[in-house]
């Protein structure tokens, strides 16, 4: 089956390169054609903004075309998910809610949530959201901590108002959960409805149960809507500084396959800020292992990123970073090749997510509390 996957990346990113060999007159013209139709308004926009090297990672010469107008209203936003449905979900930090949209952008609703940075929808289509809680510890006393919560969208026909509410992490069964220092900063649903939550904290010696770590969740039973925590995944070092680590994780990307790929990305002393990792069934212990090897793509270069904070994959499996750090989105190749990249701070502050639907990219513009919507050249058609 790996043989297989790998050689459907390969005809895939071969694809790629023969559409991206079209003449660059004929890109230009249509380029110019898209633009008068999607800028919608009679300022003149400078194309070569988007594609300048003002940070000195821009790659590529693919123009990115802006869709006007910026969706805006929000306040440090963290957070974007396309889900199955399709609608657009929003975690809206310091409005403390998640925002729910159509693909037009038409706000169809939202939900108080405490300061939620994170978010993912499962195949069921319930939303999993690593926020703040506050949980009543006894009559007297009350606690305001990270959690992970679960919106059941199906159960009120997608009313994001009613939606039932469960928190899965912390529990009053669990006390170490209730550690307020413990912090929750990504979930990632796969094909079989499991997730899996990043967590990080201070206190990172015990080889047991360390803060830094990834969680996994599994329901009991095929057709069961119980989640279940299954523990903390093995071989992951809490305090790493290379590969395999959770040390400052701060996001969590799954492929929508049937696979339990996913791409995590760290903020913390690590060398390799953006990991692919992919489960090796082959393997004489099956466990977790990097798909793309130290120094080997573009985006396992040492120091590659800065601070990113967000992930999206598309449908020919080419992967976008956000990265708040640096103040750019940079693209790479199936292979983690880099293909082209841009920003800077006169196009994005600090975006920390990225999501992709039909031919378009969605950034999260979390410095400028706004969202931006990119076609890219090489998919005009």
């Amino acid at each position: 089956m790996q043989v297989l996957h790998d050689l459907v990346q390969l005809i895939e990113f071969q694809s790629y390169l023969v559409y991206n060999m079209k003449n660059n007159l004929i890109k230009i013209f249509f380029v110019l054609a898209l633009f008068l139709t999607v800028s919608g308004c009679s300022e003149k926009l400078d194309l070569t903004e988007f594609n300048r090297a003002t940070t000195g990672n821009v790659a590529g010469d693919t123009v990115y075309i802006p869709i006007q107008p910026a969706w805006t209203g929000f306040n440090n936003p963290r957070a974007i998910c396309i889900g199955n449905e399709p609608f657009i979900y929003v975690a809206d930090t310091d409005n403390d809610r998640i925002v729910m949209m159509n693909i037009a952008g038409q706000i169809l609703g939202t939900r108080r949530i405490l300061k939620p940075i994170a978010i993912a929808q499962d195949y069921q289509l319930n939303l999993i959201i690593c926020a703040m809680d506050t949980i009543r510890i006894s009559a007297d006393s009350v606690l305001t901590t990270s959690a992970v919560i679960k919106l059941d969208m199906v159960a009120a026909n997608h009313n994001i108002e009613t939606a039932p509410l469960t928190r899965l992490l912390p529990s009053l069964k669990h006390p170490a959960s209730l550690n307020p220092r413990i912090k929750y900063t990504g979930v990632a649903a796969f094909y079989d409805n499991s997730f899996y939550v990043s967590r990080t904290g201070p206190s990172n010696t015990s080889f047991i149960d360390p803060d830094n770590s990834i969680l996994l969740f599994q329901r009991k039973s095929p057709g069961s809507k119980i989640d279940t925590l299954m523990g903390r995944m093995p071989a992951i070092e809490p305090l790493g500084t290379g590969i395999l680590t959770a040390n400052g994780i701060s996001s969590l990307t799954s492929f929508k396959r049937r696979n339990i790929d996913f791409i995590a990305t760290f903020t913390g002393n690590t060398s390799f800020k953006t990991q692919w990792l992919f489960f090796n069934f082959n393997a004489e212990n099956p466990s977790y292992a990097i798909r793309q090897a130290p120094l080997t793509s573009t985006m396992m270069e040492i120091n590659k990123f800065s601070r990113p904070e967000g992930v999206t994959i598309d449908p020919a499996g080419n992967i976008y970073v956000a990265d708040a750090g640096r103040d750019s989105v940079y693209k790479f190749n199936p292979f983690g090749d880099e293909l082209h990249s841009f920003g800077g701070p006169t196009v994005f502050r600090a975006p920390e997510g990225v999501a992709f639907f039909d031919r378009t990219l969605y950034v999260l513009d979390t410095g400028n509390n706004r969202i931006l919507r990119f076609i890219l050249s090489t998919d005009i058609r």
